[in-house]
């Protein structure tokens, strides 16, 4: 490979905003990663956006697209609300980062979640990520029991940093990195006595982490009452709960958090993504003050886990303005309602076209999946791997017929790519569920086979590797 020289002056924002599509492919290809731009262009994804508002998107042809994604999660408010940015201008004018002394807003964010977050949950800790969070539950409950082994469930995902991929449930993404962190065992989502089978087994078990719903697992839900039933068990054996609610918190399902349909508390909770209303990166756990105190209750150990830029008073302040969006908005209740009448929209196309295989989830966190490929003459132009690499975008070619045809943001779950996931803002409104609803029977109806776009996704793959 030829040797990269960088050489000239550095780029300024005001040159960073003239790029044209081109040079920003390029740049990203030689500086960041290449093949993930290889990736985009086999599922006909690399668009380059130049505005965002609510749940719209523009492109440089200023085409515009609806979001259907949210960022996994984390724009459920839409994007750029004005609310929160108008509340974050009002602070620019404080110190954003000392760490000598405390910050209302901070102080301000931490009680309000233990308002809003169920049961006797009361101490936060700040950071900057989903798998932060999970890191710094993890260490937690390690420390508040003095014990090491942690239960996960098969299909989950917590993170891609050591110790939350070390509790991630898929293999993929693990076997590169190995030795994990050890003392991980694995179960099965929604199976409850493979769970107290576990538990029984070891006396070593600080925790049971867990999603209420499986995200990057293809958008799970597990049997009714399951959390209530982990709950009794985890109390039964004496094991601390995490709730990894980074990608089902803030209003997602329906409420504040999931698990509060079950009317359960965890012992620690996991939360980010839209905490920081899409504006600013922040991530949290909080937990009971009982495991918070056992772990860092004393001037020796208080300081054992921080965090430069957790809880910022910019990151704060978006938050707290973001908290304040969704309880005035009622956002919460407006997606279980919107949730409801899409998911039995969907369920109608199940119906009446096998391509769409099955339709699950609650509130505004939905999954579509997809019938695999089985076909010969695909097998004989690809190699096995080239094959298995197409298998693995059966989701990702759906989504690139909706945007390119529909113009409508989606993305395939990590863990089983034959999922469409669809987490749109919360502030979605009914014709724009309608409109997904619609462009979606028109792909199946036109029989827009799984086959015939994986001919197209075929000669797209072929052009990649001749190009790699």
């Amino acid at each position: 490979m030829e040797e990269v020289v960088n050489s000239g002056r550095l780029a300024s924002i005001e040159d960073a905003l003239v790029m044209s599509a081109v040079e920003v492919e390029e740049d990203y290809k030689q500086y960041i990663n290449p093949y993930f731009v290889s990736l985009l262009k086999l599922l006909g994804l690399n668009k380059q956006f130049i505005k965002a508002s609510g749940t719209k998107l523009w492109d440089t042809e200023n085409v515009q697209y609806i979001d259907f994604l949210g960022a996994y999660g984390a724009i459920n408010l839409g994007h750029n609300h004005r609310g929160v940015i108008d509340k974050l201008q009002g602070v620019f004018h404080l110190p954003n980062l000392l760490q000598t002394a405390v910050h209302p807003l901070t102080a301000a964010l931490a009680k309000n979640l233990s308002i809003i977050t169920p049961g006797d949950l009361q101490y936060s800790f700040f950071c900057n990520s989903g798998a932060e969070a999970v890191e710094g539950a993890l260490k937690l409950a390690k420390i508040a029991t003095g014990k090491q082994r942690i239960i996960y469930c098969r299909g989950s995902f917590h993170g891609k940093s050591l110790g939350a991929l070390s509790v991630t449930g898929r293999e993929k993404y693990k076997k590169y990195f190995g030795p994990m962190v050890p003392y991980a065992e694995e179960v099965t989502f929604g199976d409850i006595d493979e769970l107290k089978d576990v538990l029984k087994k070891y006396n070593d078990i600080a925790a049971f982490i867990v999603e209420p719903i499986q995200g990057e697992g293809g958008i799970i839900v597990p049997p009714r009452n399951y959390l209530k039933e982990v709950r009794a068990v985890c109390t039964d054996h004496q094991v601390l709960l995490i709730v990894d609610e980074v990608q089902t918190g803030f209003g997602r399902t329906g409420y504040w958090f999931c698990c509060q349909e079950e009317k359960i508390t965890p012992d620690i909770m996991c939360l980010a993504k839209s905490l920081g209303g899409g504006i600013m990166p922040i991530g949290a756990y909080i937990s009971t003050e009982a495991v918070w105190r056992r772990g860092y209750g004393s001037l020796e150990k208080c300081l054992l886990h921080t965090s430069t830029f957790g809880g910022n008073t910019f990151a704060a302040a978006a938050a707290l303005a973001t908290l304040e969006v969704i309880e005035e908005e009622e956002l919460p209740r407006r997606a279980m309602e919107k949730g409801e009448y899409f998911l039995s929209k969907l369920k109608q196309l199940k119906e009446k076209y096998p391509l769409l295989k099955d339709v699950r989830g609650k509130g505004l966190m939905l999954g579509l999946e997809f019938a695999e490929i089985k076909n010969p003459l695909i097998q004989k132009v690809l190699t096995n791997s080239n094959s298995e690499t197409l298998n693995e975008y059966i989701g990702g070619m759906i989504a690139s017929e909706l945007a390119n045809n529909f113009q409508i943001i989606t993305a395939y779950t990590l863990n089983n790519p034959n999922v469409i996931r669809v987490e749109p803002p919360l502030i979605i409104t009914y014709e724009e569920i309608d409109y997904f609803v619609e462009s979606l029977e028109k792909i199946l109806t036109k029989k827009l086979s799984l086959t015939s776009m994986a001919m197209s996704t075929t000669k797209n793959i072929l052009k990649v590797l001749h190009k790699n």
